[in-house]
């Protein structure tokens, strides 16, 4: 019996744990501008956060720093003290283990103000859903059948998501066998964001639930017999038929609530998006190293005014006001450095993946995708995809997002070498710079000087970077003796 209740009293604290996690999340996904919004807003709203002036000794920083570490902030668990019974929370513990809690800087080296690019004309237009996607199917080395119908399912979704096409008319306008198909639409559906391609609110909700890191089985079963339940708040009706208590019911419902139901409207461009780079690589003693921008990120801790009022109150509404508060800012604190130290982590493994091109250049990138980053760094597919995207690092070469950095090879197949796309358009365009202009290059003829430095590309592959350079075809480009 005491093993039991051991077990429901650790679901219950991960259950509880989920929408902090499901924050920390979002917050990922942000650009660094909307990031800086988002503290600033919640320093207005939220009395416990304090910023730490600039008069703050090198000896505080240095020991809110050792104290960040000792909390281990990289496992991203959040105090233990939590409990989900408000009666069972220790808060002056928690008050007391996080006295001096505080976001800190996460590199030991700031960039230079004159590093810095020049913010006036660095503007970029967002991806939109379809686009977004397909950068993510690139790194999946689909045959060429399996791309036409992945991205004939990716161009039949909604602006939320939904494929909005009858599975079986898009079937029918591809050679694939079946099973083939719906492999290619669930690879789909757990592409960031997780449950586009779906056709219905409960496979949407059923699709994130699947991607949940830990999964929760009585999640699925509320959403495949209790959805209208749900909907219709029968928590009474739910626990009955799942045979568990009505509290536990609150719980699942708390998981379903991060899920989004419109998880295409997650992906939204604007005509106009300012750049300001998360990341800057600058090269020290001759090798490049990987430096966080901190610039408009306010290093927090928590109010000690409130922590006071905390300790010595007994009004009932003002302690429950407090302790909300608290758990807010806490997670705010430790959501940000989640991820700085993220994004640290993925251009860290970039410049270990590619050395050459931050000291040679573009023609120097190499193939290099998602899953080899996830691998490198311990995470899912899904998360370096949300970091990479609209996130963007500034190098002696240029400002790039960090989503160039990754192309699947082209070329490696029938015994050649593999190459990137940009790798490819370079010498493309290189190749036609050079041509003689009575005697121009086509394409057929560009495949084959390819072939011979062991890069494999068929001529309609060499067609169409070609065009996506905006090169005209060699009978237009021909000039007259």
């Amino acid at each position: 019996m005491a093993q039991k209740m051991s077990l429901n009293l650790k679901q219950t604290q991960s259950l509880m744990m989920t929408p902090q996690l499901q924050q920390a999340i979002k917050l990922l996904t942000l650009t660094h501008l909307e990031m800086t919004n988002v503290i600033s807003k919640e320093m207005v709203e939220n009395p416990m956060l304090e910023e730490i002036g600039g008069e703050s000794s090198k000896a505080e920083i240095e020991r809110d720093r050792k104290e960040t570490q000792e909390r281990n902030s990289d496992d991203f668990k959040g105090p233990d003290v939590i409990d989900n019974s408000r009666d069972n929370f220790d808060w002056d513990k928690y008050v007391e283990n996080y006295n001096t809690t505080s976001s800190t800087p996460y590199t030991k080296e700031s960039y230079s103000k004159d590093d810095a690019p020049n913010y006036e004309n660095m503007v970029s237009r967002g991806a939109n859903l379809q686009e977004h996607l397909e950068w993510q199917l690139r790194m999946e080395n689909l045959a060429e059948e399996e791309w036409e119908f992945a991205k004939l399912i990716i161009h039949s979704l909604n602006d939320e998501g939904y494929l909005v096409e009858n599975f079986e008319d898009l079937l029918a306008e591809t050679k694939l066998e079946r099973e083939e198909a719906l492999d290619i639409l669930e690879t789909i559906q757990f592409l960031d964001p997780v449950g586009c391609a779906t056709r219905d609110l409960k496979e949407c909700l059923l699709t994130q639930a699947a991607a949940l890191e830990e999964p929760v089985p009585l999640v699925e079963l509320m959403l495949r017999n209790h959805l209208d339940d749900l909907m219709n708040k029968d928590y009474q009706a739910i626990a009955k038929s799942l045979n568990v208590e009505l509290a536990k019911v609150k719980d699942l419902e708390v998981i379903i609530h991060s899920f989004h139901p419109k998880p295409g409207r997650l992906i939204n461009p604007t005509d106009t998006q300012y750049v300001v780079p998360d990341i800057y690589i600058k090269n020290i003693g001759g090798e490049p190293q990987v430096m966080l921008n901190d610039e408009g990120v306010p290093r927090l801790k928590i109010s000690k005014l409130y922590q006071n009022l905390l300790k010595q109150s007994n009004d009932d509404s003002t302690n429950e006001y407090v302790q909300e508060k608290l758990r807010n800012a806490m997670w705010l604190i430790k959501s940000i450095e989640n991820r700085q130290r993220t994004i640290e982590k993925v251009a860290i493994a970039i410049l270990k993946y590619q050395p050459e091109f931050f000291k040679k250049g573009p023609a120097y990138l190499k193939p290099m995708i998602l899953k080899d980053i996830a691998n490198e760094i311990g995470m899912h597919e899904s998360t370096v995809s949300r970091v990479t995207t609209n996130k963007f690092v500034h190098t002696p070469l240029g400002t790039f997002e960090l989503k160039y950095f990754f192309n699947a090879g082209i070329g490696g197949k029938n015994g050649g070498i593999d190459t990137t796309s940009e790798s490819l358009k370079l010498k493309i365009k290189e190749l036609v710079a050079n041509e003689d202009p009575r005697k121009p290059l086509s394409d057929q003829k560009i495949s084959d000087i390819l072939s011979k430095e062991d890069i494999v590309v068929a001529r309609r592959t060499v067609a169409k970077y070609r065009e996506m350079l905006n090169i005209l075809p060699s009978s237009k480009r021909k000039k007259a003796s």
